[in-house]
């Protein structure tokens, strides 16, 4: 079990950095040919838009209620009644997507109005949002029945097909800006245009793999169906849960509306260099084991299912540290290196930095989300998680107001942050609470070596990092070949002082045996 939970990590992870490769060069074809300018406020308050939603009805709320129960049917019932559930859900799905999407397309207007009330007195600006989220919010149907296609292949093992359909959403987004751009009147709408184009693509992508597992089902519905009621019980406060960082950030963009044109694009970017890590690792870990703590859950082996979160926090530990402290440190050289090109300038590239660094102090936050909500979506406990996503979204109110004033854009980043160790806190101090989680022997030495690790990996960036200046007056391939060496060489350092300490990979291997201490 626990090598197979490792070697499925490893393929989503695997998928998951092309994606977020091709994610990056995305952003800098973007950054290129857009900059942070009026046009890319306006796409990226359409393109956050449909995706809060996504969080709701697809990889979000809707995955962590359907996997369960799914996973239930999988184990204690037959391929037939899989089936069966699979229409129906497919069905009743559907039909709701088709409603919301059609009322966001009418509402546009409205939409922009309440969740960009910044844009409402740039007239140019207001209308080409709406105009673009009239084009991008049809990928909310597209991109939600590709998740419960996800939903389907993970449970049955086949993790690779899920993770590597992101690339699709890229490839597009690239083309639409390299070669229908220069085609269209309003260049910037090809970027809503590729949005489409993408969520079309993903879910044709996934079809032929289900059908491999005969499960490619024509949609039925029936709302007496007892598998889509029970999972219509969990999604609904699941739907708040799962989204409390999407909420947040959508609270960013709304306050960040009313600040300085292009603080919308600084929080993106931003956003997008602390997602990289996030996507990467903790999604993908939470993604395979969310499965497997459903099935242990369904066979009650309480024992093997504390211990698989303990060795997934564990892992969080170990990637999150360095990971959030690497950011932190090399903020303006991983921008300068990626954006620093055509219409992005070296203001956008400072501006971009400190919200950075903000997004960056929470990724240890963000990471421990990811792994922890499992322990309850698995157990068809969606409730708790609510009430704790509503304290987060309080603190994170509070903060925005509070940082906003001093810190502009960079205060909303860091409030998000903030309010995502109080998230993962409490999250945390709930599995304790119920027994749910008993942390396995070794967790103080274990913690002293990683900081350990980390101390030594800081001074060797701080001693070769340099000054800002030099990245900005260095061309591209003196800055790409700088900061690859860089970051190669703080990651041997860190694995040699992990060694060194005495922690090996055998003893990460397995959930139930091996801890290090």
């Amino acid at each position: 079990m626990s090598t197979r939970l490792l070697k499925s990590t490893a393929t989503v992870g695997a998928n998951t950095v092309l994606s977020r490769v091709l994610g990056l060069v995305r952003d800098v074809v973007i950054a290129w040919a857009f900059g942070a300018s009026r046009d890319t406020d306006a796409f990226f308050v359409a393109f956050r838009l449909p995706n809060l939603l996504r969080r709701l009805f697809a990889e979000g709320a809707f995955s962590q209620a359907f996997v369960p129960i799914l996973g239930e049917y999988k184990s204690q019932r037959g391929h037939e009644e899989v089936r069966e559930l699979a229409a129906h859900v497919a069905g009743s799905l559907g039909a709701v997507l088709l409603v919301v999407t059609a009322v966001g397309v009418l509402a546009a207007p409205v939409l922009v109005m309440v969740f960009a009330p910044g844009f409402i007195d740039n007239e140019e600006k207001f209308t080409l949002t709406v105009q673009m989220l009239r084009i991008t919010f049809p990928y909310l149907l597209f991109i939600s029945l590709t998740a419960f296609a996800a939903g389907l292949l993970n449970t049955y093992g086949r993790f690779g097909v899920p993770a590597f359909t992101p690339v699709l959403l890229n490839l597009s987004l690239i083309g639409a800006a390299l070669w229908l751009a220069p085609q269209m009147e309003e260049p910037v709408t090809a970027l809503a245009w590729g949005v489409l184009i993408a969520g079309m693509v993903q879910l044709a992508f996934q079809l032929p793999f289900l059908k491999r597992l005969g499960l490619l089902v024509a949609p039925r519905i029936r709302r007496a169906h007892e598998g889509v009621r029970r999972i219509v019980r969990l999604m609904i406060p699941a739907a708040f849960g799962a989204s409390v960082a999407q909420i947040n950030l959508l609270i960013d963009t709304l306050i960040a509306s009313f600040l300085v044109t292009g603080s919308v694009s600084w929080l993106y970017y931003s956003d997008r260099m602390m997602e990289f890590p996030l996507g990467v690792f903790a999604i993908a870990m939470a993604t395979v084991i969310l499965p497997s703590l459903s099935q242990q859950h369904a066979e009650e082996a309480g024992g093997l299912f504390s211990d698989t979160l303990d060795w997934a926090m564990r892992w969080v530990v170990l990637v999150a540290v360095p990971s959030a402290l690497g950011l932190v440190l090399l903020a303006d050289p991983i921008l300068t290196t990626l954006f620093q090109y055509g219409e992005f300038s070296p203001r956008d590239v400072h501006m971009a930095s400190l919200s950075l660094v903000a997004y960056a102090i929470g990724l240890i936050g963000f990471m421990f989300i990811k792994v922890l909500a499992p322990g309850y979506f698995a157990r068809q406990d969606m409730r708790t998680p609510v009430r704790i996503g509503i304290v987060a979204l309080v603190v994170n109110l509070i903060l925005n107001l509070a940082l906003v004033v001093p810190l502009k854009h960079a205060g909303l980043a860091l409030a998000t942050s903030l309010a995502a160790f109080v998230n993962a806190a409490l999250l945390y101090r709930g599995l304790r609470r119920d027994g749910v989680h008993r942390p396995r022997p070794g967790w103080t030495g274990f913690f002293a070596k990683v900081v350990f690790a980390n101390l030594a990996m800081a001074a060797f960036l701080l001693a070769l990092r340099g000054a800002p200046q030099v990245w900005i007056e260095a061309d591209l391939g003196m800055r790409a070949t700088r900061l690859t060496l860089m970051v190669l060489s703080a990651a041997v350092v860190y694995v040699l002082c992990l060694f060194t300490a005495g922690i090996r990979p055998q003893q990460l291997r397995s959930p139930a045996g091996g801890s290090p201490r």
